[in-house]
């Protein structure tokens, strides 16, 4: 049973940046796709953005050009660097693993069979 355990969230003005990690309690076939979600409250949960085994990655076109996703292996960590944060950007992050590809479906929530806790950025104006 693959583990994740995000980290790093916090409260920063408008323009700020954070950075949030989630480290996985194996690197396996199980975690070779990993994914953000986020959820700010009375709506769905969206992809932010996921990476594949050998790096590629994807962004909902709302993060593109701010935040930025890498893994490092070794680590079995996965991050996301969140630059020109804006108020809406505010929600419960949630790291997200499942085996095989991202692919174009990366988007789709239902797919990931492991998933943290999750961590709260909170952005003000």
């Amino acid at each position: 049973q693959v583990q994740l355990a995000e980290s790093g969230g916090g409260a920063v003005q408008s323009g700020g940046s954070l950075r949030l990690s989630c480290a996985a309690s194996e690197y396996s076939y199980s975690t070779y796709c990993m994914a953000w979600f986020r959820q700010a409250p009375g709506k769905e949960r969206e992809g932010v953005a996921a990476i594949e085994r050998y790096g590629s990655t994807s962004y909902a076109d709302s993060v593109k050009g701010r935040f930025t996703i890498s893994r490092d292996s070794a680590k079995n960590t996965i991050y996301l660097q969140m630059n020109s944060l804006k108020p809406e950007d505010t929600a419960m992050y949630y790291c997200a693993a499942d085996g095989g590809q991202c692919g174009s479906w990366w988007e789709r929530h239902s797919v990931y069979n492991y998933w943290g806790q999750g961590t709260q950025v909170t952005v003000s104006s």
